[in-house]
């Protein structure tokens, strides 16, 4: 049975992934603080959705998920979607908000990775997606709490796909460089025009598009962008 796991589940593009691998017949395992408090991820018609509560920064948490994912077999699948971010000056940010924000964005990530890997390794195969922000590539005033953190997870992708790539293990960075359509950036879609937010759905179908590529043309870092957005 084809199985997924997806780590950082909320109400925008956490959730539109779970939907996408379900309606593609996987059984999603998704995780997040509340997984349990979003009943609009359990598809309990068709059981495909398992919610798991998790905190991702711990490691016996991360270990839970993927020992729960088990008892349908070794996830075909995992997604890292997980960040965390307060937008602050340099000279304001106080060291416990920059570290819980790399904790989540980073630690976490690296914790998830590596549990997949663990077990994918000994099939031989298997595709680890991490979701990247436009603060993956360059850091802006105010953002240093979310560019650290990405910066580190897209090293982090790096590194794996280098290493796990030759055991069959396919590792991707998807960069999403725009703002995601939801209810608190609504009002932007009738300022810039149609579709000119991200809409998490069309995101997610990239998601399943990248794990089901062939490993002849693998591709390790995608970045998403509505047609109004700059460069």
């Amino acid at each position: 049975m084809a199985s997924a796991v997806v780590v950082g589940v909320g109400p925008g593009l956490g959730a539109a992934l779970v939907r996408a691998f379900a309606n593609e017949g996987y059984t999603v395992f998704a995780a997040a603080r509340s997984a349990s408090a979003l009943p609009s991820l359990d598809d309990r018609s068709k059981g495909r959705v398992v919610p798991i509560d998790c905190d991702a920064t711990v490691e016996a948490d991360v270990e839970r998920i993927f020992d729960s994912a088990a008892k349908v077999g070794v996830p075909d699948v995992a997604i890292f979607n997980a960040g965390a971010f307060v937008r602050s000056s340099i000279v304001e940010t106080k060291a416990e908000e920059f570290e819980r924000c790399w904790r989540v964005g980073c630690f976490a990530g690296f914790l998830v990775g590596q549990a997949a890997a663990r077990r994918m390794i000994a099939n031989g195969r298997g595709t680890i997606l991490f979701t990247g922000a436009t603060a993956s590539l360059r850091g802006g005033a105010g953002f240093v709490n979310l560019a650290s953190p990405k910066f580190g997870l897209r090293a982090v992708a790096q590194s794996m796909a280098r290493e796990l790539g030759p055991k069959g293990i396919h590792v991707a960075h998807v960069i999403i460089d725009g703002q995601i359509h939801s209810e608190r950036y609504a009002h932007l879609a009738g300022e810039r025009g149609p579709d000119s937010l991200l809409e998490p759905d069309a995101i997610a179908a990239q998601y399943v598009a990248v794990h089901r590529q062939h490993r002849s043309a693998w591709t390790h870092e995608l970045d998403l962008r509505p047609w109004s957005e700059k460069f």
